[in-house]
């Protein structure tokens, strides 16, 4: 079976919220055909019902009973590349070529089995192409910067990169939301990537605290926040973020971005004045990565704590 009856719920949730139909549908079908949903007199398709259970901030588990092959597949391709992506993020230059193309192969393989209607799917496909490059290599960041456009634009036609807080997302949206930020970045639009990123963490604080991976989501704004910020030199607002996501890493056991924070707040006490606090810091970031087995950016802090502290590490 290809359908199932959740009006019902999806009403019953909506109201909760305090959402609008008009919100609510906005990308995915009309309002009469949220109306026909509720009211039970239409079944959406495995695809619609996916995609407004995800803006609802609800669990897909709730399509578990119209399950088939194809659609098991799917979602396992899917959870394989979302733990493909942070293997990806955590390993070292030539093992991160592999992952990259093994990625790439098992993103071909779900091109071939998501229907051109699975806007979630077709967004979740063109948000990972934007990341990882195509056949022959990485998208400038303009070129990125459009396929993420076009990915958000899939789900909210009207999505405006200055004003979007106070639409719904689902939390894959909010992440691709957090890496358009992060590609304005790129480009050199540091203030622009620093308003959207403090709307996106406000959005994600406020809405997404049940969520299952909303630590991971939050500690990834945080960081990535703090670091615009003290590239601006706005080192007292990136240290009161860095702190608060080093201590979201502990309390929710999120530790991935944990040496991230801890630099972070060792350059910005180190350009506040309190140097002592500083290198108790920076060394712990050092160790950190060590720990990690984080190559690359061990190194960086060796060198980060040489310039300016004058202390030689040896690895």
């Amino acid at each position: 079976m290809d359908e199932i009856m959740i009006g019902t719920c999806i009403k019953n949730r909506r109201e909760a919220l305090g959402m609008s139909q008009e919100e609510l549908c906005e990308g995915y079908c009309s309002v009469s055909t949220i109306s026909r949903i509720e009211n039970n007199s239409q079944i959406p398709s495995r695809s619609l019902a996916k995609g407004l259970l995800g803006r609802l901030g609800l669990s897909d588990d709730l399509l578990a009973i119209m399950v088939d092959q194809k659609s098991t597949t799917t979602r396992a391709l899917v959870r394989e590349i979302r733990n493909d992506l942070i293997r990806y993020h955590r390993a070292q230059d030539k093992e991160r070529v592999w992952i990259q193309e093994q990625i790439k192969e098992k993103l071909l393989e779900l091109e071939k089995i998501v229907k051109p209607k699975d806007r979630s799917a077709q967004q979740f496909l063109l948000a990972q192409k934007a990341l990882l490059g195509g056949p022959e290599g990485a998208y400038d960041s303009s070129q990125k910067l459009e396929m993420q456009l076009n990915a958000i634009q899939m789900t909210h036609p009207r999505f405006d990169p200055e004003d979007f807080q106070h639409s719904h997302y689902s939390l894959d949206e909010t992440r691709l939301i957090g890496q358009i930020a992060g590609t304005y970045a790129e480009m050199g639009q540091r203030k622009r990537a620093i308003d959207m990123y403090r709307q996106l963490l406000k959005y994600v604080e406020k809405n997404d605290k049940a969520l299952s991976g909303y630590a991971d989501h939050f500690c990834f704004i945080a960081h990535n926040y703090s670091i615009d910020l003290a590239s601006e030199k706005r080192y007292s607002e990136a240290l009161e973020l860095a702190e608060c996501g080093h201590k979201t890493a502990i309390n929710e056991g999120s530790y991935q971005l944990l040496p991230g924070f801890l630099a972070i707040e060792a350059e910005c006490l180190y350009f506040l004045g309190e140097k002592e606090r500083s290198k108790e810091l920076y060394l712990q970031a050092y160790y950190t990565y060590a720990a990690f087995e984080d190559k690359s950016n061990q190194a960086a802090m060796q060198q980060e704590i040489k310039e300016r502290l004058g202390i030689e590490l040896t690895k």
